[in-house]
């Protein structure tokens, strides 16, 4: 058993008892929501698998109180569920009884808009509204329209109509949605809020809206009814909220009758903070929350990777937040509470921080899923299930898509043998994960490999496989993942000793100098520069096209140029690599101009190329042939997983 016991004993938000102090944190659904607004049956399961899964309360994500298209729609295609009319209610209650199953509550999140962050495609089509006239963030050409204070009076009753609502249908709580720069949060936020009326002015003013918004809630769905407040301690922009003034608000919210806190900071202008990434610390947020703790007395819920179960612990242990709101952590492995209370902490599947299977995929109009766990919001159809034949196969590479591979297959009784050529497991995540800020990398690589073992599946290191130890071996399944390696140009000087691939650079394999060019822009060229420039390294970064790092989700993206920035790593665009001599590189510049840049290491990470020659040379000579990840063609992390979980599943 584990020795983890503060995360699981039981806590209270107001008249609300909790059997754990896990809290599922708000994400959105999109894609599992009905053209009228109700939850779908896909939703439902989505939320159950976590309820099942031990999770003491879930917050569902945004759901709107009116239907007004400037204050809602964040992008055209955004459907966001609703509680402005009874049609929601059949469905919203069986989301409500199916919850309560399992021992768990929950509560729904209320949204009053977006405001000034609407989305650019929406502002073709609408004029959005905020608290005052302001630049938007994602078109500041476009100015938002301010609400009149009927409209905004108006907005605070549709509060309380849908918190009936909620109540009739039996959900056990509302949190108010006042963080990330929302409209909730234009109001409280002076930089935004430039009102001369009641909503307006001093705090108390500006924080009129949500009071009356909580009044509301409580007349209409009882004051003993549980209401849990979320917003930003700090912004972490000028002119944004500070600590002090948050901590004020804290103070006048519990005098109002909010029962919880949940502490969160940021918002759109450095969305690495409201979405932490993979270069965020574990537990980034806790001290906002820690701040709140010692000025009210209601509970505190903590936010910001809190995924690592020692780290979540430590935080109650220290009185720093009184619940552990995990987001990501519970699409990657919606067992998390029930692996930590049994202490199977090694098989719990971890969340790498990308971004690239839940929220870059709601902005592509997609459906809300995860890198490492392919079945989120398609738990029940992608449920891994006994095969109907077990079958001996045979995999070949064991980077992350023949890891997963493996797992699965195994996880369905299938006999597996998995071959691996080199005298390691995990292929590009072994130097993926060298840097500090990318060890999710090291987690995710020790949770496949730990799961395969566990499971049974025979692994062969140091042995290449061969088309004639196949035909010995008649596996009837065979699986090529046999992955990419860096490519290397075809120019002057490219042998030299001081040249190196960005892979080997990190595996160790040559020294470097302290002045170095990374040549490629992309996501290896500029992680491994800032690995680089955190050693104290004087970097530069060449990159071809017009911008670098451009194939990373938004807040990825923004905090990776932030760390080039702080390592002063100098970046040069429209820059191609000619030559490279004993004193350094010659390149051509934006301008066609050559010129010679100083270096002792040049480092390439130009890209990889597929390893195809084995899978070429099966072709037709086995009964079942399949290929997935790099080998297929070089990508990321999330395909490499999602193939082999979408095949194997079938075999």
């Amino acid at each position: 058993m584990s020795s983890i016991v503060k995360l699981f004993e039981p806590g209270n938000i107001g008249r609300l008892s909790i059997k754990n102090r896990i809290v599922m944190a708000p994400m959105g659904i999109e894609g599992m929501v009905e053209p009228d607004g109700r939850i779908s049956e896909r939703a439902i399961d989505y939320y159950v698998e976590r309820a099942r899964g031990g999770t003491g309360l879930i917050i569902t994500g945004l759901t709107k109180v009116e239907h007004v298209i400037e204050r809602y729609l964040i992008n055209s295609w955004s459907i966001l569920p609703r509680v402005d009319t009874r049609i929601v209610m059949p469905r919203l209650n069986e989301l409500v009884d199916a919850v309560h199953d399992y021992g768990a509550k929950i509560s729904i999140q209320l949204t009053a808009g977006f405001g000034r962050v609407l989305s650019a495609d929406m502002m073709r089509i609408v004029q959005p509204v905020a608290p005052s006239e302001l630049p938007c963030y994602w078109n500041p050409k476009v100015t938002t329209r301010e609400l009149t204070t009927e409209e905004v009076e108006k907005l605070a009753k549709a509060f309380g109509n849908a918190a009936g609502m909620v109540a009739d249908a039996g959900v056990d709580a509302i949190e108010l949605h006042a963080h990330e720069g929302y409209l909730f949060d234009q109001f409280q936020t002076s930089l935004w809020n430039r009102r001369t009326d009641k909503y307006g002015g001093d705090l108390d003013g500006r924080l009129r809206f949500a009071l009356e918004v909580i009044e509301c809630i409580k007349n209409s769905a009882g004051k003993g009814f549980p209401v849990i407040y979320r917003y930003g301690i700090k912004h972490y922009m000028e002119g944004g909220r500070d600590v002090k003034e948050s901590l004020e608000m804290a103070e006048c919210l519990e005098k109002t009758g909010v029962d919880a806190i949940h502490a969160d900071a940021g918002c759109h202008e450095n969305w690495y903070w409201p979405h932490p990434t993979t270069y965020q610390s574990h537990g980034c947020m806790v001290d906002m929350a820690e701040a709140v703790k010692k000025v009210v007395k209601i509970p505190v819920v903590a936010v910001g990777r809190l995924g690592v179960p020692e780290l979540a612990e430590r935080v109650l242990r220290e009185k720093k937040a009184d619940f552990i709101a995990l987001g990501r952590a519970l699409l990657a492995d919606p067992e998390w509470p029930v692996k930590v209370k049994e202490g199977r902490l090694d098989e719990i599947r971890p969340c790498i921080g990308d971004h690239d299977g839940c929220f870059r995929r709601i902005l592509e109009s997609k459906r809300l899923s995860c890198t490492v766990n392919p079945a989120v919001g398609n738990e029940r159809e992608f449920r891994i299930t006994p095969a109907e034949k077990p079958r001996s196969v045979l995999i070949v590479g064991g980077g992350v898509a023949g890891l997963e591979a493996a797992r699965v297959a195994a996880l369905r009784g299938h006999k597996v043998t998995l071959y691996e050529k080199s005298s390691e497991l995990g292929g590009h995540l072994i130097p993926g994960s060298v840097p500090e800020f990318k060890q999710d990398l090291k987690r995710l690589r020790d949770y496949l490999v730990t799961q395969i073992r566990k499971l049974g599946v025979k692994v062969e290191l140091g042995k290449e496989v061969t088309p004639g130890l196949i035909e010995k071996m008649k596996p009837k399944v065979v699986i090529v993942a046999t992955g990419s390696t860096p490519i290397i140009p075809d120019i002057p000087g490219v042998e030299k000793d001081k040249v190196v691939t960005a892979v080997d650079l990190l595996l160790g394999k040559k020294d470097v100098g302290e002045d170095v060019i990374v040549v490629g822009g992309g996501l290896v060229g500029c992680e491994t520069a800032a690995y680089l420039a955190k050693k104290g390294k004087r970097v530069t970064t060449l990159e071809m096209l017009e911008d670098i790092a451009v194939d990373l989700f938004h807040a990825n993206r923004e905090h990776l140029l932030r760390m080039l920035n702080e390592g002063h790593v100098n970046v040069l665009t429209r820059t191609n690599l000619m030559e490279i001599t004993d004193e350094g590189v010659i390149v051509m510049d934006k301008q066609w101009k050559k010129k010679m840049i100083k270096a002792d290491t040049v480092v390439l990470a130009l890209g990889l190329r597929s390893e195809r020659k084995l899978l070429i040379d099966l072709e037709g000579k086995v009964p079942e042939l399949h290929a997935l990840g790099d080998c297929v063609e070089p990508r990321k992390i999330l395909h490499a997983i999602w193939e082999a979980f979408r095949i194997v599943r079938q075999i």
